[in-house]
């Protein structure tokens, strides 16, 4: 029971963080990121916001599970302290690195709301909350998987980190054409109203556009991991590389909804909720993929060593 708490801990507070990683694309597609003014932490001056005040509820109630998320990181960092401070360090240095995030990231809300929903703000809110879920993640993972195979390290596992890297990218861009008010700048998809190259159309059509292009850049990607995955890999690895090109297509398709319904509520939240789901297993494969490989690395090092030692 003592070595399944931290990682039961640490997943559903990574749970929680994708709930409120979605009900922040909630927050920003219903115009809600100011319902409760320029108050922070009441809300227009009060604890509970009126009841009639639908956009204040549901800034409200993004605070509210931000401050339960608080509350287990808090118990998954004093349980890592006692469990891990001897052995999985990595462990331990990830759930560190998750309570900094989260206080980082408390910050920056506070900030958003004072500067009035500034874009870069929002964008930069974004990252670490994604940052603050990748390291959760990093932590269950490194406490509860043991690895059954081991590998040499070799392109895929450089494609693992690199597609990784594509997805945060693709999560600030998005991030940032929400904020900067390019969402409708491209009234048509996959082109921009007509055009590839839609540069003579104005910022917000080149900002929409250049989003576009990384997500092709990331599916491409994938697409080379899920293959490389099929054929040189078996077991979580290759589930897990598979899963993630499935949710980037979820997503991807989820844009296109974006941009064909005119931006609805449903649409602009899913949108986000897949583009974090594609970033947490591509975390979680990048785990096992180097979980599997140093082991491999160890136990080699460890062979060559004996004939020195002797």
């Amino acid at each position: 029971m003592r070595l399944r708490l931290f990682p039961t801990l640490a997943l559903i507070t990574a749970l929680l963080t994708v709930v409120l990683i979605v009900l922040g694309g909630v927050v920003r597609v219903t115009d809600s990121g100011l319902g409760c003014g320029d108050h922070w932490p009441l809300c227009n001056g009060t604890i509970f916001p009126p009841l009639d005040n639908i956009t204040a509820w549901i800034e409200w109630m993004h605070r509210l599970l931000a401050l339960l998320i608080g509350l287990f990181g808090l118990a998954s960092l004093i349980v890592a302290i006692r469990d891990y401070r001897k052995q999985k360090r990595g462990v331990l240095l990830a759930t560190i690195a998750a309570a900094a995030l989260y206080s980082v990231q408390d910050l920056l809300g506070r900030a958003v709301v004072l500067n009035e929903l500034n874009p870069v703000l929002v964008t930069v809110h974004l990252a670490t909350a994604m940052l603050l879920l990748g390291f959760l993640l990093i932590a269950a993972a490194l406490s509860s998987y043991v690895p059954k195979k081991h590998y040499v390290r070799d392109r895929f596992t450089a494609l693992a980190l690199i597609t990784a890297a594509l997805s945060f990218v693709i999560i600030l861009t998005g991030a940032f054409v929400r904020g900067s008010g390019a969402t409708l700048a491209c009234l048509t998809w996959p082109a921009c109203n007509g055009e590839i190259f839609p540069f003579n159309q104005g910022t917000l059509a080149t900002i929409q556009m250049m989003h576009r292009f990384a997500v092709v850049a990331l599916g491409i990607s994938l697409a080379l991991l899920a293959w490389s995955a099929w054929t040189s890999r078996s077991g979580r690895a290759r589930t897990l590389a598979i899963l993630a090109l499935v949710a980037y297509v979820c997503q991807a398709g989820v844009g296109a909804m974006v941009v064909f319904s005119r931006a609805e509520d449903i649409w602009g939240a899913a949108h986000v909720g897949f583009a974090a789901v594609t970033w947490a297993l591509l975390i979680v494969l990048c785990v096992v993929e180097t979980s599997n490989t140093a082991e491999r690395l160890e136990s080699e090092w460890q062979a060559q060593s004996e004939p020195l030692l002797n």
